[in-house]
């Protein structure tokens, strides 16, 4: 064998460090630097949508509670239907926050399709919050007002999590301005 894959003599590991190497791409200062960038555009991102999210989370839980153990108890026989309107209130306050501040420079110029494909991801979201106080209220019988709670808290993060994943590759698609 001959050429420059031949390899002549015993190779060592000292040997190793003399053998030439194959061209790679190097990362350069500004792959870097907009990497950093990326990372921290992300995180800028995440952070508004996570207070968007609180904020939509106090409106629920507080709507929530408000209707089932305020006063007049004026849904507490109906915990499935005081999360739906919870919801609710809640989706629109998201929407908006969302829409006008952690996305704006995603939005595309068809806010219908947003809207629609938003209230979709959201409906099916909603789906695992009240799926999760079901199964607790009704399967697990844990009909305390603490075990309602952590079963609506439980499905809002894991609905959290989905909504962030459907609004960003689903409906706002539009490109940075």
């Amino acid at each position: 064998m001959s050429g420059p894959d031949a390899v002549v003599g015993p190779v060592t590991a000292a040997g190793l460090a003399d053998l030439p190497r194959p061209a790679t791409a190097a990362a350069t200062p500004s792959t870097s630097a907009f990497r950093n960038a990326a990372l921290r555009a992300r995180a800028y991102e995440v952070a508004r949508f996570l207070s968007v999210g609180g904020v939509a989370f106090v409106v629920d839980l507080g709507l929530f509670n408000l209707l089932r153990f305020g006063p007049g108890h004026v849904l507490e026989a109906k915990p499935i239907t005081a999360k739906v309107v919870s919801l609710a209130a809640a989706t629109l306050v998201s929407w908006y926050g969302n829409r006008h501040w952690t996305f704006a420079e995603h939005r595309t110029a068809r806010r219908g399709r947003e809207l629609v494909v938003f209230a979709a991801i959201n409906v099916g979201c909603a789906v695992v919050p009240v799926g999760t106080l079901a199964f607790s209220h009704y399967v697990l019988s844990l009909t305390t007002p603490l075990a309602d709670n952590v079963a609506t808290v439980v499905g809002i993060v894991i609905g959290t999590v989905l909504r962030y994943v459907g609004y960003k590759r689903w409906v706002f698609t539009g490109n940075r301005a």
